[in-house]
């Protein structure tokens, strides 16, 4: 099968972005790892796949993979790279989009000046639906990781994140900590590591290791999660500029109950065809 594909990133966090609206495509998990694969494919952290919609009240659906073939349920800078690929592709005139994902529907908006505004919806902060095992729900949760005690917030932004305040992420441990938190037993779907270092309340430097993919170099519902855990916390305010080692996000959370909306750029790198 020869497929179409555009090579995007959000901030440095890649992705492998498929039309499969006005093309046939079925993607299976080892079509997606082989597509990942940086030296034996294209490469990416991530792989989309655009897909008309399944009903009547969203514009499309899309799907994201893994670069180990997973399938997970949101993607904040797959969502933006998404909504310029479909304007760019002419497959939607719109500047606001209704978007079917696994975690949900999200509202994206192209705007004027090319930022990208996402409606990342309401954040999930109770325990069994994030999903983390914990007595009860609680602001910051106790967590033992490399024969030490962690605190640690908990949220599922469309996919889990627990977020891990570091005095300075240049040295925090992302590299050995983070596949021991991504694999806690605590969190049966796994999680998405974020390490949050606090410069102001409304600014914070941010790595993310996220599972199946490893550390990325932005990570979009990570900067989300980061920013409630911290409000949640009293150490943030509503309005946090994130900083990642791609770039940065604005993030804006009113509150408990309350939609994130993330604002930042997508970029298009190159358009291909490959045979899979």
């Amino acid at each position: 099968m020869l497929v179409k594909f555009t090579k995007m990133h959000g901030l440095g966090n890649d992705f492998v972005v498929i039309d499969a609206v006005s093309q046939a495509v079925s993607l299976t998990p080892e079509q997606a790892r082989k597509l990942g694969d940086r030296r034996f494919g294209v490469g990416c952290d991530q792989i989309l796949v655009v897909e008309p919609p399944t009903r009547p009240d969203v514009d499309f659906r899309y799907r994201i993979f893994n670069q180990d073939g997973s399938e997970v349920e949101q993607c904040g800078n797959g969502a933006r790279c998404f909504a310029k690929f479909v304007r760019d592709r002419r497959l939607t005139g719109k500047s606001t989009l209704r978007v079917e994902t696994a975690s949900g529907i999200i509202e994206l908006r192209v705007r004027r000046d090319n930022q990208i505004e996402v409606n990342m919806g309401v954040p999930v902060l109770e325990p069994e639906q994030i999903p983390f095992t914990a007595g009860a729900r609680a602001n910051s949760y106790p967590i033992e990781a490399n024969d030490e005690q962690l605190m640690i917030g908990a949220v599922s932004m469309g996919n889990p994140h627990a977020v891990l305040q570091v005095a300075d992420i240049d040295t925090a441990p992302v590299a050995t900590l983070g596949p021991l938190l991504e694999n806690h037993p605590s969190f049966p779907q796994r999680v998405n590591a974020g390490f949050m270092q606090v410069v102001s309340a409304n600014e914070i430097n941010l790595r993310v290791y996220e599972r199946g993919a490893g550390e990325t170099l932005a990570c979009g519902t990570g900067a989300c999660a980061a920013v409630v855990a911290g409000g949640l916390q009293d150490l943030l305010d509503s309005s946090v500029t994130v900083n990642l080692p791609g770039g940065s996000l604005k993030i804006d959370w009113p509150g408990e109950g309350q939609s994130v909306i993330m604002t930042g750029p997508a970029t298009t790198v190159f358009h291909g065809r490959i045979k899979i």
